[in-house]
């Protein structure tokens, strides 16, 4: 890649991550949810893959934490579905109840529903950058295991088990 790339990848990367927290909190005053934030930060990892390649973008921090991640908001949305159950609620009941007192962080009511799509925002990401990653990884091994003399070799060449 070319300097021009990889300074327009440099210079989106916050931008996203920034959007993608912004696509979380909107989504209760307006359209917006956990899965599209999800996507949009993925995205921005994908674009630094793209960008820099395997070993500089999985310097970031961000990628070792995406495995973890997944787990952890598989866990959260588990926990956000299981509790109620085990309080003797039905699935999915919103905490705290309506005419209950509600916790506000600025305008953003702290409910079940913000944890349950944080869960969903970290199983999305965590899940797109682990597949990027493995993808990238797996690729990686098969260059290292063709070796250098790989370009030397034709496609006819190969079925026959011949070199040039």
């Amino acid at each position: 890649m070319g300097v021009m790339p990889r300074t327009v990848a440099k210079l989106l990367f916050l931008p996203t991550l920034v959007a993608a927290v912004a696509i979380l909190v909107k989504g209760y005053a307006q359209t917006g949810d956990g899965f599209s934030a999800g996507v949009v930060a993925s995205l921005g990892m994908v674009l630094q893959y793209l960008a820099f390649g395997r070993r500089e973008a999985e310097k970031l921090p961000l990628v070792g934490f995406a495995g973890r991640g997944a787990f952890v908001g598989l866990l959260i949305g588990l926990l956000v579905a299981a509790v109620p159950v085990a309080l003797g609620d039905p699935v999915f009941n919103h905490y705290p109840g309506p005419g209950a007192h509600v916790v506000y962080l600025g305008t953003l009511e702290l409910i079940t529903p913000v944890l349950f799509d944080v869960g969903v925002f970290l199983l999305v990401f965590g899940f797109a950058v682990g597949s990027v990653r493995a993808i990238a990884n797996t690729i990686t091994r098969e260059e290292e295991y063709r070796g250098p003399d790989a370009d030397d070799l034709g496609v006819e060449d190969l079925a026959k088990g011949e070199r040039r």
